[in-house]
């Protein structure tokens, strides 16, 4: 059987599915008349996430429209994996038991792209029933600017040429806003749903930022300004949920229900993509409560709905003490050892160690707690249902991705609580073991000694000339390492004025001083 509008029809057929309890043509035909939210960048994370939140709406009767989902970047998502399937998903949660709940999610009865579809996509933003548009576009996907904080050519086109001419995706964005404003003049809220810190102030930055360039250039007036930055409403938010790849594993599983043409796709931009996502149960949403339009009832669904302070703890509790500091240490050091899944990795009994010693003893001291999750459950529940959950296929080499850019808010922060609550950042242990254990990593090699692959980051071809000479078993220069370690850009601290340098040396010597030597070192600092 196939994926379909049709197929679904025959709900004998998709026996052991969840099947969507609503009236999908009825809630496209709503949607397109009067449509209330639309999403762009409908990835992974969106689809099995907010889009079967807002599946549940339907189902509840909470709802009578669905989203209508836009790619900005890759046009092959939608032309490869939503219009063939009538942009039906199958969602698969993968419970830690190996059980599978499959679910068809067909709350997005709209697929677009802003290179073919910009004048639909205009009518809807100047609509005024629309209340939200929401965004999983990578924290890449904000930026104005490259690694050398120079502006991208065509941001500054953008800039100079006004709005009319937008080419950049924020230019667009704020060009549709300002068309809103011309059409109906109603609000409008922004909702980031990215997993960066405070990705709403991302967002309405880099709107403004060209907006300014506008008014300057006289391309806008003052009053358009003020709509972008009064009226149009940019919440922070907080969502966590481990989505990998679509795995072989669960299509084959899907392909033995009898379903075809569901392989996954890597489409010319290496977007992993597939007519199914494959995540974990556990989820959380978190967002302001700032939507001048009014919004869906997301509490409804178990979305915590609440001020800016709030989300922005949840946001730190997970970020720099419960979740992520523990994904990047096994990361790290999974592609050291040679672990090629996040679960295999919990069982080791060195890197189990590590992460629960580090997240206990030097994590939770300084954790924030937000008051509406409480940081002591929600640390058990990654550490002993989330991370060991073999039936995740996701992997070291994956969460690896970018680090560079990880290492200031999922550690720094924590040595900045230190220094602040008057401790001695020197006494951390396995802080500056991870700090270490990333420079180890960007050498290249594993602990045996033979080549891997490195993961895709911005800061690779500069930290690895950086590092140039440096081999396994061979001298440590401490002098090359400086530019490194003073860069609180990258570590959130410069380590040799907080008093960590000498102990990340240190540690990377260790490391770099056989094959062998980074499970040495582990099991000499672990336990």
């Amino acid at each position: 059987m196939k994926l379909s509008l049709s197929s679904i029809q025959n709900k004998e057929a998709w026996s052991g599915y969840r099947l969507p309890a609503y009236d999908p043509a009825a809630i496209a035909a709503n949607t397109k008349k009067s449509p209330r939210w639309l999403h762009f960048g409908p990835g992974n994370i969106f689809r099995i996430f907010p889009a079967a939140l807002c599946q549940h709406l339907l189902e509840q009767g909470e709802m009578d429209t669905g989203i209508v989902c836009v790619e900005g970047y890759d046009e092959e998502v939608i032309s490869k994996c939503f219009k063939p399937y009538d942009n039906l998903t199958i969602g698969v949660t993968l419970n830690a038991d190996g059980n599978l709940e499959k679910e068809i999610i067909a709350s997005m009865p709209e697929a677009l792209t802003m290179a073919e579809d910009l004048d639909r996509v205009t009518e809807i933003f100047e609509n005024p029933t629309l209340q939200m548009v929401s965004f999983t576009i990578t924290e890449k996907g904000y930026s104005l600017r490259n690694a050398d904080r120079a502006l991208f050519p065509i941001v500054e086109a953008d800039m100079k040429n006004g709005p009319a001419a937008a080419k950049s995706f924020m230019g667009q964005l704020a060009a549709l806003c300002l068309q809103r404003k011309a059409a109906c003049g109603a609000p409008l809220a922004l909702v980031s749903m990215d997993n960066c810190s405070h990705n709403g102030e991302k967002l309405q930055l880099a709107i403004l930022e060209i907006a300014e360039s506008w008014l300057k250039n006289g391309t806008i007036t003052a009053e358009d300004y003020d709509y972008l930055k009064n009226d149009i409403a940019c919440p922070w938010s907080m969502i966590d949920k481990i989505t990998p790849r679509p795995h072989p594993a669960v299509e084959q599983q899907l392909t033995e229900d009898g379903l075809e043409e569901i392989a996954p796709i890597i489409t010319a931009k290496n977007t992993y993509t597939a007519p199914f996502v494959n995540a974990e149960k556990p989820q959380y949403l978190v967002i302001e409560d700032r939507f001048p339009n009014g919004r869906p009832p997301l509490e409804k669904v178990g979305v915590i709905i609440t001020d800016r302070e709030t989300v922005n703890k949840v946001e730190k509790m997970k970020v720099c003490t419960c979740l992520n500091p523990l994904h990047t240490c096994l990361a790290i050091y999974g592609c050291i050892l040679g672990h090629t899944t996040i679960a295999a990795e919990t069982k080791d009994a060195e890197l189990a160690a590590f992460i629960e010693k580090m997240s206990r003893e030097e994590g939770m001291p300084f954790v924030v707690d937000p008051g509406v999750i409480e940081p002591e459950q929600f640390l058990k529940e990654v550490l002993t249902a989330r991370l060991p959950n073999p039936f995740m296929p996701d992997t070291p080499q994956r969460i690896a991705t970018d680090t560079s850019q990880k290492l200031s808010i999922r550690y720094g922060e924590t040595i900045k609580a230190a220094m602040a609550a008057g401790k001695d950042p020197s006494k951390l242990v396995l802080i500056p073991l991870v700090q270490a254990g990333w420079l180890r990593y960007l050498i290249g090699v594993d602990d045996e000694g033979k080549p891997f692959e490195l993961s895709p980051d911005p800061l690779l071809p500069a930290m690895q000339s950086k590092l140039s000479g440096m081999t396994l078993g061979g001298a440590i220069d401490e002098e090359q390492l400086k530019p490194i370690l003073s860069d609180a850009s990258i570590f959130g601290v410069d380590l040799y004025e907080c008093g960590l340098a000498d102990k990340v040396i240190g540690y990377f010597r260790e490391l770099m001083a056989a094959p062998g030597a980074v499970r040495a070192t582990l099991k000499k600092y672990v336990y």
